[in-house]
């Protein structure tokens, strides 16, 4: 099977496009959301559904139109709906692992200002995530400690790659983010 030609113009591609979207959209509500598929996330804390699927091409779709808005240098703010799952599924889909994590154990917190916070575990088990309703303190007191507060946005857009750690208030140790940031799990 060949790959599909994608068209150049601008209007042929908004075609294009919208059509692959439609496309994938119908796929997903005939399959429903816990239909269970493949997925090109390995072992995390995010299932291996279809609801999963579309869960993750929202984000990508969101982070892509920032993007483009950063392009054509008029970047806007993700919705914060959109911005707090975000850092929802980026944590529990390309962060919580069974890979064991090659440092020294440490705890992350991620603390959104809109309200919404998040733990990381880091060990030799892996790394796993937990949603937490307000910024708490963790008890494990040999584990490296870090915390990253911004908005919703700006947390997932670090998380992404799309601005730099230093665009966020950082307490505690920054080496475990540049660790976290070089980390490929699995490899």
């Amino acid at each position: 099977m060949s790959a599909p030609v994608v068209p150049r113009e601008r209007e042929a591609l908004l075609a294009w496009f919208t059509a692959s979207t439609r496309e994938l959209l119908d796929a997903l509500r005939e399959a429903g959301p816990d239909r269970g598929c493949w997925t090109w996330w390995g072992p995390s804390q995010s299932p291996q559904t279809t609801g999963a699927i579309a869960r993750h091409q929202l984000q990508q779709v969101a982070v892509h139109t920032y993007d483009a808005q950063v392009a054509v240098g008029d970047p806007q703010p993700l919705p914060v709906a959109v911005a707090l799952d975000g850092v929802d599924e980026f944590l529990t889909t390309c962060v919580a692992t069974t890979f064991p994590w090659p440092h020294e154990p440490a705890v992350v917190d991620y603390h959104a200002t809109e309200g919404r916070s998040w733990w990381i575990r880091f060990s030799t088990d892996g790394a796993s995530t937990a949603r937490l309703p307000v910024p708490v303190a963790t008890e494990d007191p040999a584990a490296t400690r870090a915390c990253a507060r911004g908005t919703a946005h700006d947390l997932v857009m670090f998380c992404y790659g799309r601005i730099a750690m230093d665009a966020l208030r950082l307490d505690g140790d920054r080496r475990v983010f540049e660790q976290l940031i070089a980390w490929e799990p699995g490899t």
